[in-house]
């Protein structure tokens, strides 16, 4: 599973004012040209308010086009009252009084008969806002259904605050016959871990590890009609992570329609069935996927071909969206978004940038009420708690943020970046009950290299390394570490603002081969598995810190399994 770190300071400032210079070009009179395309003309148009606050609201607003195909597209509206767009994705917005324009981004602006695009943002408003009663799309004025939109949020069910309180977790029967088959392995094989769907193939079965209907099958059986969480990954994208090899998946880049019609359309019939209704589904939505198109595209020296394509073709924010429509419309299950880790968008260049990109798939999905929550650490190593320094805390007069490990970041460990990470998504627009997950499966770090107090006050950097429990090499290292044990065991309700700790990533399933493999998977070889290699930018050329003899990614690791057990924090 792949994880990116931060890059060095000097990428991310300019990474920074790239953000900026884009952002003002979203509220600028500057951006795609909006001329109309010779086609006969036809529109309807669904303008939705998705969340309001003091002062200030988040609209969505998706556009069908009805009539010939075109190329590219602008719509008009006017507002009634004083509202004022502040900031939009998937389209460049601009306002001159109460008149706005808004025309394609460079990857939605072909419309087929038929076709349509969605776009959204947030404003500020005071007094009545009422939805605009007109709308042309490049001239020509559109249906508004309804009479001037609104629509429908997508049903609730009954869908409870937190899925995981009073609710038992799936033990999945495949993993848990690995785990007890290693010495000592009984004493976690009954733990719930996620169910991983990889792969179309994932959905009916493939050796060894049953399908989707089965493991559900399997969940009713376990509820014996009590309340039980199945938890599921939903992980197949095109051009699956753009950023490294390990995890690379099935699907090419622009392969956007297998997506929706060979793998998410099947998941989500199968989920539909009222059979399953009584289970509690909640899915991690994409791993390694939208903070990519933060940190990992270009003008950043972390950039890479692969994820600039993927930021160009849009298909990342479409599937994301797509999933999340289809699965969300189902009242019993959860979707939960991976929001990457601390050591990937801790930093102040990548926090708020990340939620609004988070939004833009939630936008695109038609509703943010189709996201539960958000997940962290998943598959990843680092500490839930750090208790021997905080953020706050200064030696030799320099900050913990000085330190080589920190390196500048505002977040230690993964509880109080989820915290806080959780409140910048409210701001952007997200549902104010949404809750976290965070992924404790492998970030223990116990053993005898657990330190039991605070490191030297000599400089910022004894007293950083000798105090921190994650003992990696560099925060951007991900691929089967050395060292690493099973942390906190899955609860619900740990903390304020986190709706459980959970084991999404399985223990003993690797990240990654040592070396290269040949797989019908499409998982390529990283050099971040082999450890013999002296890193690349992204952990700042450091040593992997990887195990030796490791498998493909998803395949059983034996030597990694027995690690985890002998360094386990809480101690088995």
């Amino acid at each position: 599973m792949s994880r990116t770190t931060s890059p060095p300071r000097r990428a991310r400032t300019a990474a920074l004012a790239a953000f900026a210079l884009v952002a003002a070009a979203a509220g600028a009179a500057t951006g795609i040209s909006g001329t109309a395309s010779a086609a006969a003309p036809g529109c309807n148009v669904d303008y939705k308010i998705q969340s309001s606050w003091s002062g200030g609201f988040g609209a969505d607003v998706t556009v069908t086009n009805t009539g010939d195909a075109i190329s590219s597209w602008k719509l008009e509206w006017s507002f009634a009252g004083n509202q004022q767009i502040t900031q939009g994705w998937s389209a460049t917005i601009t306002q001159s009084g109460t008149a706005v324009s808004a025309t394609n981004a460079a990857w939605n602006g072909s419309l087929a008969t038929g076709g349509t695009a969605n776009f959204g943002f947030n404003g500020n408003v005071t007094g009545t806002n009422a939805i605009p009663t007109t709308f042309k799309l490049n001239g020509v004025t559109c249906n508004v259904p309804g009479g001037g939109g609104g629509g429908t949020n997508p049903p609730t069910g009954n869908r409870v605050d937190n899925p995981y309180v009073g609710a038992g977790v799936y033990v999945n029967p495949d993993w848990s016959a690995k785990a007890a088959a290693e010495p000592g392995g009984s004493r976690i094989s009954n733990q719930p871990t996620g169910v991983w769907m990889d792969r179309i193939a994932a959905i009916t079965g493939t050796t060894g590890a049953r399908g989707l209907r089965a493991h559900l099958d399997t969940a009713l059986v376990q509820a014996a009609g009590n309340p039980l969480v199945v938890q599921l990954v939903i992980y197949n994208l095109p051009g699956r992570d753009c950023a490294a090899l390990a995890s690379n998946g099935e699907l090419g880049p622009t392969e956007i329609g297998r997506y929706r019609t060979e793998y998410i359309d099947p998941i989500a019939a199968i989920l539909a069935d009222t059979k399953y209704a009584s289970l509690r589904i909640v899915t991690t939505v994409e791993i390694d996927s939208l903070p990519n198109l933060v940190t990992n595209v270009s003008p950043r020296v972390t950039a890479t071909p692969q994820c600039d394509v993927m930021k160009a073709n849009g298909n990342y924010i479409t599937g994301v969206g797509y999933a999340l429509n289809k699965l969300g419309a189902i009242p019993n299950v959860y979707n939960y978004v991976d929001a990457g880790h601390h050591g990937w968008i801790g930093w102040d260049d990548n926090f708020n940038a990340s939620a609004q990109i988070f939004r833009q798939a939630a936008t695109a999905s038609g509703s943010v009420n189709n996201v539960a929550g958000f997940i962290v650490n998943t598959a990843n190593y680092g500490a839930t708690k750090e208790n021997n320094f905080t953020i706050n805390d200064s030696v030799a007069g320099k900050s913990v943020r000085e330190s080589a490990w920190v390196d500048w970041n505002r977040y230690v460990d993964e509880q109080s970046f989820a915290q806080a990470f959780r409140q910048e998504l409210i701001s952007v627009g997200f549902n104010s009950d949404i809750g976290m997950l965070i992924d404790t499966s492998r970030n223990g770090w116990g053993g005898s290299a657990r330190p039991a107090g605070p490191g030297a006050t000599t400089t910022v950097d004894t007293y950083v390394d000798g105090g921190r429990y994650d003992r990696r090499i560099h925060l951007g290292n991900w691929c089967n570490q050395s060292g690493a044990g099973l942390g906190e065991r899955p609860r619900s309700a740990p903390a304020a603002g986190i709706d459980a700790y959970v084991w999404m990533k399985p223990p003993g399933e690797s990240d990654g081969s040592s070396s290269l493999i040949p797989n019908d998977q499409g998982k390529g070889f990283d050099r971040m598995c082999d450890p013999t290699y002296t890193g690349n930018p992204r952990n700042n050329n450091h040593m992997s810190g990887a195990l030796g003899g490791a498998p493909i990614s998803g395949a059983w690791f034996s030597a990694q399994f027995r690690q985890l057990m002998a360094n386990a924090y809480p101690a088995l």
